[in-house]
């Protein structure tokens, strides 16, 4: 969604041709001086192949997540277990999440990219577009992560302690559960309207996000150590949850007996493996740029970012592109990670180690008559 360009240009077209003689070099000075006053030109040019890269990336995050969202409906309705509706309502509303907070901000982005984005001067400032495209990027990125920890949450619950999982859990509660989700990734989103924080054009003037890179107040500090802890808060609580429904299922394969009704469940099995999926997908896509805002908040905000002004603001560019790939790879999880999906994975090993195992038993010694005893019972 970011595919952006960025150029440095240390000799600006502005400056008009000279000639040699005295007056050409006054006119030169002169235009130079007028130059450094303004301080570097940072261009922001538009091409063809990055606005290209921006529809294509749209594109794949579109048509991801419409099949997973059929995938999921389709098996929503045909669903018949409480425990296994309850996650789908939940992946599908992740879904539909991750759909609309990919095309929003994704067309927003691609809008200034076209326009050539904001001038250097007027990154500090914050209009209307700026302020909902950063509530946007912050909503849509809150929402994912939190219903990550909730459904992984349900998941724990549900594979160590079925009988209150089944007395606890119920659509109605579920629903609820993701309105306060939403509501409350929203309530974040909102608290620049209350001053509490701010958004800002970010480098190269195509996008916004909370005000991390210059003239922070503690405000910002807080409002972006507020936004990177719930983050990374629901990331580590997913990972825990996910850790122990996992161990429990393999405790419970190992153990289970002939006719014993608590072995694993293939269908529990299925919704771990997706969500340890979702799990490491949204750590890949979405630790770096928690993690460098805050390094960029606090590095700004004391004084000590000096001569790595560039440096950061590479890394949250970085950071923001990883993001952004976190709603096209979400819908994969569901898309590859289905019980006959995996069932056909696993037959497929099975096949291949049973082939390996049979030309390996061709070639073992036994297979093979002795010679010896050959020319024994020939004489």
């Amino acid at each position: 969604m970011l595919a952006l360009s960025h150029y440095n240009s240390s000799v600006s077209p502005l400056l008009p041709h000279f000639s040699n003689d005295i007056g050409g070099k006054v006119e030169a000075r002169v235009a130079v001086e007028g130059l450094s006053q303004q301080g570097n030109y940072t261009l922001v040019q538009p091409t063809t192949s990055g606005v290209i890269v921006v529809v294509l990336s749209m594109t794949l995050g579109i048509i991801s997540n419409i099949v997973a969202l059929f995938i999921l409906a389709n098996a929503y309705c045909l669903q018949r277990r409480r425990s296994k509706a309850t996650f789908l309502l939940f992946a599908t509303s992740l879904v539909v999440t991750d759909f609309v907070g990919h095309v929003i901000p994704g067309v927003l982005v691609l809008r200034l990219y076209l326009h050539g984005g904001v001038r250097p001067e007027d990154f500090d400032t914050s209009d209307g577009m700026c302020q909902f495209l950063g509530g946007s990027m912050v909503f849509f990125g809150l929402c994912p992560l939190f219903m990550g920890c909730a459904m992984a949450a349900e998941r724990c619950l549900g594979v160590t302690r079925p009988l209150l999982h089944s007395s606890l859990v119920t659509k109605t509660r579920t629903k609820i559960c993701l309105s306060i989700i939403w509501l409350a990734a929203l309530c974040v989103a909102m608290l620049p309207c209350f001053h509490l924080g701010s958004y800002a054009y970010q480098d190269p003037g195509t996008w916004c996000f909370i005000k991390v890179l210059s003239d922070t107040e503690e405000v910002d500090v807080a409002f972006v150590v507020l936004f990177s802890g719930l983050g990374l808060t629901s990331l580590a609580v997913a990972l825990v949850c996910n850790t122990i429904s996992g161990l429990t299922l393999v405790l419970a394969r190992l153990r289970r007996q002939p006719g014993s009704h608590r072995s694993a469940k293939s269908h529990d099995i299925e919704m771990v493996v997706q969500l340890v999926g979702i799990m490491v997908t949204s750590c890949i896509c979405w630790s770096p740029l928690l993690i460098f805002g805050l390094m960029s908040v606090i590095h700004s905000f004391t004084g000590s970012i000096g001569d790595n002004l560039s440096n950061y603001k590479t890394l949250m560019v970085m950071g923001v592109r990883l993001a952004t790939w976190n709603q096209i790879l979400d819908p994969w999880v569901y898309i590859l990670l289905r019980r006959t999906v995996l069932r056909k994975i696993y037959l497929i090993a099975k096949c291949q180690v049973g082939l390996r195992s049979s030309m390996l038993g061709r070639w073992e010694p036994t297979s093979f008559p002795s010679s010896d005893k050959k020319d024994v019972n020939h004489v």
